[in-house]
C-alpha cells in the first residue's frame, strides 16, 4: 500500500492563527479601546477573520494560480489589518492598508479565473 502523506499547509496553518488572533484583536477591541481606536481593530479583526478563515479551508486544495492567489490573499490581510492595528497600538500610519487591500482584491480576483478554468 502506497499510503501518500497528508500535504502540510502553511498557508492555511497561518490562517488560522490569522483567524485565532482576529478572535483575541475583537475582545481587545470590545473591552480596551472605544471610539476610532475601537472601530479600526474591529474592521481588523473582520478582515483577519474571514480571511483566515477562507485560507484555512482554500489553501490546502489550492495550486498553480490558485496557490498564488491565496498567498497575495495572506499577504494582503497582514498589510490591511496590520496597518490597523499597528495604527492604534504604535500610532504607526496606516499607509500600508490600501496596499493590503489591492492585493485582497486581486487574490479573490485571481481565485475566480482559477476556479473558472478547472
Amino acid at each position: 500500500m502506497n499510503a501518500t502523506p497528508p500535504r502540510r499547509s502553511w498557508l492555511a496553518a497561518n490562517g488560522a492563527l490569522c483567524a485565532a488572533a482576529a478572535v483575541a484583536l475583537a475582545a481587545f477591541a470590545a473591552h480596551g479601546t472605544s471610539g476610532e481606536a475601537q472601530s479600526r481593530l474591529w474592521l481588523a479583526a473582520v478582515f483577519a477573520f474571514g480571511h483566515g478563515l477562507a485560507l484555512a479551508v482554500l489553501a490546502p486544495a489550492a495550486r498553480g494560480l490558485g496557490r498564488l492567489a491565496m498567498s497575495l490573499l495572506y499577504v494582503g490581510v497582514l498589510l490591511f489589518s496590520g496597518s490597523l492595528v499597528f495604527n492604534v497600538l504604535a500610532h504607526w500610519p496606516t499607509t500600508l492598508a490600501p496596499f493590503g487591500g489591492t492585493l485582497l482584491i486581486i487574490g479573490w480576483l485571481l481565485y475566480a479565473i482559477e476556479m473558472l478554468r478547472r
